[in-house]
Order: C-alpha cells, then sequence, then structure tokens
C-alpha cells in the first residue's frame, strides 16, 4: 500500500526546516550506508547525529504525532529519527530495498522497518529528475511531491531514486515499525478507518458508526503486536 499524505508541513515549516539543515554539515551519503546500498547510492546526506538533524528531525516527529492520516496508515509503534538527504549533479540512488532492521548509531534503539517514508522538502519546479519510483504488486509508481508533503510505503518494496540533473532534490527520509506487522492486515485496518471518517463526515450520528468503530479496534486489538 502507497499512502501519499499532503501538507505534513505547512510552507512556512518547510522552510523553518530547511533553514536548520541547509546550515549543517553535509556528508557522503554512503557513510550510513549498508553494503547493498553503497554499490548504489550517489548523494549527500546531513551528517548523522548532528544538533541540525536532531532539531529539524524532532520537529517532523511532532507533526507526525497529530497527523490522522499517518496514524491511521501507519499505525506506529516506533518511528526511526528523521535523515535528510540532497541529490543534485546527476546523483541518484538505484534499486535497493530498505534493511530489514535499522539501528540508531550509538544508541540502544532498533526497528523493524515495516514502513518507508519520504518527506519531500524540495517544490518539483526547482530540479529536473529525482522521482522516486516503487514498484510493489499494483505496478510502478513515480512520487515526485510538493515540499511539505509525504509518501509512506512497504520497506519490502523495491525502489530507487533517478538522476537529479538541474536543481537540487532535498527530502528527509525514515522508517517506522508498525504495532501491526502484516501488510494486507494494516491495508484492511486503513481502509476501514478511511470508510469510519466517511460516514462519520456525512451523517455524525449514522447508527452504524459505533458497531464499524467497535469493529475497527477489536481488529486492532487483535493484530496489534505492542
Amino acid at each position: 500500500m502507497l499512502v501519499n499524505i499532503p501538507d505534513i508541513l505547512t510552507r512556512d515549516e518547510v522552510a523553518e526546516v530547511r533553514a536548520l539543515i541547509d546550515s549543517g554539515t553535509w556528508v557522503d551519503g554512503n557513510e550510513t550506508s549498508g553494503a547493498q546500498a553503497a554499490k548504489a547510492k550517489r548523494n549527500a546526506q546531513l551528517a548523522d547525529g548532528c544538533e541540525t538533524a536532531r532539531k529539524a528531525g524532532n520537529f517532523i516527529l511532532d507533526r507526525l504525532q497529530t497527523n490522522p492520516v499517518f496514524i491511521s496508515a501507519a499505525l506506529p509503534l516506533k518511528v526511526y529519527p528523521p535523515l535528510f538527504n540532497r541529490y543534485a549533479g546527476g546523483q541518484a540512488f538505484a534499486n535497493h530495498v530498505d534493511n530489514a532492521i535499522r539501528p540508531v548509531r550509538g544508541q540502544d534503539f532498533r526497528i523493524r522497518t515495516d514502513l518507508s517514508a519520504t518527506l519531500f522538502l524540495a517544490e518539483p519546479e526547482d530540479y529536473d529528475g529525482g522521482e522516486l519510483v516503487i514498484d510493489d504488486t499494483y505496478g510502478t509508481h513515480s512520487v515526485k511531491q510538493p515540499a511539505g508533503s509525504m509518501v509512506l510505503y512497504p520497506s519490502t518494496s523495491l525502489h530507487r531514486v533517478l538522476p537529479v540533473t538541474r536543481g537540487a532534490r532535498v527530502a528527509s527520509f525514515f522508517w517506522i515499525q508498525s504495532m501491526v506487522r502484516d501488510i494486507g492486515q494494516r491495508e484492511l485496518l486503513y481502509d476501514l478507518d478511511r470508510s469510519i471518517q466517511t460516514i462519520h463526515a456525512g451523517d455524525a450520528a449514522h447508527p452504524s458508526l459505533v458497531a464499524l468503530t467497535g469493529i475497527y479496534h477489536n481488529l486492532v486489538r487483535r493484530w496489534a503486536d505492542v
């Protein structure tokens, strides 16, 4: 399941995050790569663990906690501290699959990567290329969103970033361990929650709402691993 989530950050909040990270120290993106990724990845990354990355990452995490679409789609148990990358001058990231387990360097923290997220921090018209291309059971999806918007997709997906031939593609990326490990179960819960919200928006007193909400929570109770 691929979910596009608009307006995680407002235009002013994007500018605030960009002011933070643009002044930070950028290093070769392969400093945090595994063996597979190092062969495919050509980009720059905000230095791992630097104060600038921490501040910008916490800002994003605060916004995610209040975003109902993110909560519904991810059912997050743990969120990896956001990282930041930049592609320019033909840089790209060839086909790869994200590591199943991601530890945080120097901390006793690791997550199972159920979901991957890319939060765009540059407007599409500011660079050419740089599409995030994701292959899943439903086909191939090319994603290039406005600044402040995010795409959420299964970490099991084969994906790539196409070469950036003009300007710079700047984004935050991170992973989520969901309370519900199974992709199919997570998708059913997301579809059910969206249906409940649609009914509620049309008729908050609809007699089926209580029953459907009860079914939703009973399924979460059955499937959640917390």
